[in-house]
């Protein structure tokens, strides 16, 4: 099979994908717009950040598997793949303690004028006499929007500072907010008017688009910084830009809408011109740690389809079928069998939806469980159950 990458992974993960025998092509610097042209020989595709279009899948024929070095799947036209029948798979919280440290280091930045000392201090200007009022952060309330794993190591990150947490996320109960020892919020503009520093991370998706709100970012305190390590979409960015406009807020943003797809060059943006905000490159998944950790996941998820024929976290698998009917069939372990089965569904013009072959130790017997979008008929059922020296048994089950 051929493997190629997108992103830049590090060599160990390289070289594991090369001791499965695989064929490798390394093209860290490929842009979107080089994926749209195909991928002629690829069985394989793992990317970062680099978006994988619908035209991308359309041209590659030989395509089987995409796999996200991390978390969030939004740069992958999932429907484009599951209607040519493309696995789509994650390596979700191996990026967790990079994410959730960028999110400190905006903080602390934000509050001590970090990136403006430096810029001053590279431009030759003394300015101690403005960079020493630094608030400070113990005792400053944080405001957690989602509590997943990246949003659970901000809160032992942030206790460690000594600031008391409020938090909502859907997941997250009373009881389970009084385990991690933090305030439980009813809703996002609660956490938001209780807090000093409200930071976001929720995967982006249907449901959390534009959920920091106007009226969310409107409820936050004059001073009160808000960070943004998660993904753009979950912002109402014209509302937040105002915010930063007025100058009523901070910003530390990791993300924003019209972040450059290449990896290296030239652009502009409107927070540009904005002093109160500051703005990394997207580095929030970017330590040696935290890639490596990821890469190793990715080539796990490979090493699983490669030699086992398992996608691990895929993730556009349908949950269930709408097939009513259930056929189990214990059976030989014999060639044919499962074929002489099919070939019986297939005159009778029924779906077969889904079919799990396992074997039974010794390797002599095994059970077929299908998953059938009508009923057999009982000639059907007598045709499968009476194949001697093949069929055990055959059940027929109403779901």
């Amino acid at each position: 099979m051929t493997v190629y990458i997108a992103d830049k992974l590090p060599p160990e993960a390289i070289s594991e994908l090369e001791n499965l025998g695989q064929n490798v092509i390394n093209n860290p610097t490929a842009s979107a717009s080089d994926l749209d042209n195909g991928l002629e020989d690829a069985n394989v595709l793992i990317v970062r950040s680099t978006v994988v279009s619908k035209s991308c899948i359309e041209k590659s024929p030989n395509l089987s598997l995409i796999v996200r070095a991390g978390a969030g799947v939004n740069n992958i036209d999932i429907a484009a793949a599951s209607n040519l029948g493309i696995y789509v798979a994650n390596c979700p919280g191996k990026n967790a303690i990079a994410v959730a440290e960028l999110t400190m280091g905006l903080i602390i930045g934000l509050d001590r004028y970090l990136a403006d000392n430096v810029a001053d201090f590279k431009a030759g200007k003394w300015n101690k006499a403005t960079y020493s009022k630094a608030d400070g952060l113990f005792g400053k309330v944080l405001g957690i929007v989602g509590t997943g794993q990246i949003g659970t190591e901000v809160i032992t990150r942030a206790k460690a500072f000594g600031m008391p947490v409020v938090a909502w996320s859907r997941s997250l109960t009373p009881k389970k907010a009084e385990e991690l020892e933090i305030i439980h919020a009813k809703s996002i503009e609660e956490v938001a008017s209780k807090c000093d520093v409200l930071s976001v991370h929720l995967a982006i998706n249907a449901d959390t688009k534009g959920v920091i709100s106007k009226d969310v970012l409107s409820s936050l305190k004059d001073g009160a910084c808000f960070i943004n390590t998660s993904r753009a979409g979950i912002v109402d960015e014209e509302a937040l830009y105002q915010e930063l406009k007025s100058g009523r807020i901070k910003a530390g943003l990791d993300v924003f809408s019209d972040e450059p797809e290449f990896k290296q060059g030239e652009f502009s943006s409107r927070f540009q011109e904005l002093a109160n905000v500051y703005v990394t490159h997207h580095i929030g998944a970017s330590t040696n740690q935290a890639q490596l950790a990821v890469a190793s996941d990715a080539v796990d998820i490979v090493r699983g389809y490669v030699q086992e024929g398992h996608v691990r976290n895929w993730l556009n698998r349908c949950e269930q079928t709408e097939s009513p009917w259930q056929l189990v069939v214990r059976h030989y372990d014999k060639p044919g069998v499962i074929a002489n089965v099919m070939s019986e569904i297939r005159k009778a013009k029924i779906n077969a939806q889904e079919l799990t072959n396992v074997i039974f130790e010794g390797k002599q017997t095994a059970c077929c469980t299908i998953q059938l979008d009508a009923e057999p008929s009982s000639e059907i059922m007598k045709n499968i159950r009476t194949r001697q020296n093949e069929v055990i048994s055959a059940t027929l089950i109403q779901l």
